[in-house]
């Protein structure tokens, strides 16, 4: 695959998930997380509907399809969680910030794991990533202000 087709749907990833924050927030004000996350499983089962079933659905290894579940499955727990943080009090601006340092994790399993190679610029940038979010995500009390 051409690096060009990549890196544009890895930016389609950042603009989806970076105004879904927004939406979850929202939605978590109202709803409690296991009610949002029946509406966010029923938005991902419409764009299955539109993706998935006009080709075969069942035409992969049994290996595939149990790897596609258990990806479903960690999906779930992590948006509820996602999702309960927001309902209890966590800021859409730090919670969001905070949870996306799960690629800093994927970074250091993948080459256990999958047996894919990191270099040593690619470890330090990943450790700044982690350094930038922590700093972000740091929350000052209110300052007391005097009349």
């Amino acid at each position: 695959m051409h690096p060009i087709i990549w890196l544009a749907l890895c930016l389609v990833v950042v603009m989806s998930w970076g105004v879904l924050g927004v939406f979850e927030k929202l939605a978590s004000n109202e709803l409690p997380p296991a009610r949002a996350l029946l509406w966010v499983a029923i938005g991902f089962i419409l764009v299955q509907a539109a993706v998935v079933f006009p080709h075969a659905f069942w035409r992969y290894s049994a290996a595939s399809l149990t790897w596609g579940l258990v990806n479903g499955v960690f999906t779930a727990v992590g948006f509820l969680a996602l999702l309960s943080a927001m309902r209890h009090g966590g800021k859409a601006s730090v919670v969001e910030p905070l949870s996306a340092l799960y690629p800093v994790l994927v970074a250091f399993l993948a080459p256990a794991f999958l047996g894919e190679r990191t270099s040593l610029l690619h470890t330090v940038g990943i450790l700044c990533a982690f350094v930038a979010v922590v700093l972000f995500t740091l929350d000052r009390p209110a300052e007391s202000v005097s009349d």
